[in-house]
């Protein structure tokens, strides 16, 4: 049954404080920062007006954030911080004892890109910077579906079967500061649907002593915790996809790993993550409209990458472009999402070729005429079977 939504309009940042207030987290310690910041002064308003029972720690810089949550989650509390950019950077060591605690911390993170030079808009160099730090990552298109994710994510991290911290992303200003239109559940119907936490374990509980945290060198048993890490990650797929499936029974917004467009009867496909779906999307279903098999294919969980279920949309394509919001800088061997489908793929029988597109670095405009430009090179590959560059920069200044 669909649940009626109370429609607002919104900023990005607002709807994803709305959905902390919902949630209603135990303890949200955070720090600001640009463009972030916006989520901690809504939800520490919310908290100073009663609107929320959370207990809101404004902590000295995003390390002490990131500690204060794991002392608090380690403690048996439902726990979300949020962050972005140098920021994350900031929390990096803190990271991996989240993850390596499985403590399921929530964590919306605002895109931005990494200094130097100081820049302040949108790329996505922070969080695929911490794709291997064993945090869920959840991307969104816009302000509608980071709020959508950070709900879900806190039913996927406290899965008993998973028990890790996920991030939520969303690009900074383009949809952390842009009104959107977004429909928000009932508080009583998001409160159902998270339901209570209930920890296996606490340091609070005296009756039932346990340590976090202890040396596991030499001879402990470290290796198969992070091979238990592992597995969690696995467990997630199964778990994200019925989370998304039961979030659309009572939004009428149903959610899965990805999402596809056109891609029946596709010849080739263009990859692509964030608010750049929007426009890419636009493109692709005008070109379809004059009869080109172009299909798109937006990626929303990034961590677990979905690399089987990828490989069997993509295999009886010609050409496919990756487009990534950030670099490895490896020497010209492509973004982070290239690498992984490009990984993807290698077992199949017969690969379609792929070719990579960096852009919109430092918040610059991916326009129509770029993706334009994109398309018609990879129409060419498709045809030609040859790719002639493999990485290459989208709308780069001469």
């Amino acid at each position: 049954m669909v649940i009626s939504n109370k429609t607002i309009a919104a900023i990005g940042t607002d709807a994803v404080s709305e959905a902390m207030r919902q949630i209603n987290p135990d303890v949200v310690a955070a720090y600001p920062i640009t463009p972030q910041t916006a989520i901690v002064e809504t939800f520490s308003q919310m908290v100073a007006d009663g609107l929320v029972k959370t207990h809101f720690v404004a902590v000295e810089s995003e390390h002490s954030a990131m500690s204060a949550a794991i002392g608090a989650a380690s403690s048996g509390a439902r726990v979300m911080t949020c962050t972005s950019s140098q920021g994350l950077a900031y929390m990096w060591e803190l990271l991996y004892i989240a993850s390596g605690l499985r403590l399921p911390i929530v964590m919306p993170n605002v895109n931005r890109s990494l200094s130097a030079p100081i820049n302040i808009h949108c790329d996505h160099g922070d969080s695929m910077g911490a794709r291997d730090t064993g945090w869920i990552q959840l991307f969104s298109e816009n302000g509608q579906e980071a709020y959508d994710n950070t709900i879900q994510a806190a039913r996927i991290a406290e899965h008993p079967d998973i028990l890790l911290p996920a991030m939520v992303l969303m690009d900074g200003f383009i949809i952390s500061h842009s009104i959107d239109r977004v429909d928000i559940l009932e508080d009583e119907v998001v409160s159902k649907f998270v339901g209570e936490y209930k920890p296996a374990f606490s340091l609070l509980d005296a009756e039932n002593p346990v340590s976090i945290g202890t040396f596991d060198g030499l001879y402990g048993y470290f290796f198969e915790f992070k091979r238990q890490q592992e597995e969690a990650m696995v467990n997630a797929f199964k778990v994200i996809k019925d989370v998304g499936k039961e979030f659309g029974e009572i939004s009428g917004r149903p959610y899965d790993l990805f999402e596809t467009v056109g891609m029946e009867d596709a010849e080739y496909a263009i990859i692509v993550l964030g608010s750049a779906c929007g426009t890419v999307r636009h493109q692709v279903e005008e070109m379809r409209s004059r009869g080109i098999k172009i299909g798109m294919i937006k990626l929303r969980v990034f961590r677990p990458f979905p690399a089987k279920e990828l490989a069997e949309v993509l295999s009886g394509l010609k050409a496919v472009a990756v487009f990534d919001r950030s670099d490895t800088f490896a020497g010209h061997l492509g973004g982070p999402v290239f690498l992984e489908v490009r990984s993807s793929l290698y077992d199949l029988p017969k690969r379609p070729l792929i070719v990579n597109y960096v852009y919109g670095l430092g918040g610059r405009d991916l326009s129509i005429e770029l993706i334009d430009k994109a398309v018609g090179e990879l129409a060419e590959i498709a045809s030609s079977g040859q790719v002639k560059q493999l990485v290459n920069y989208l709308g780069l200044r001469e």
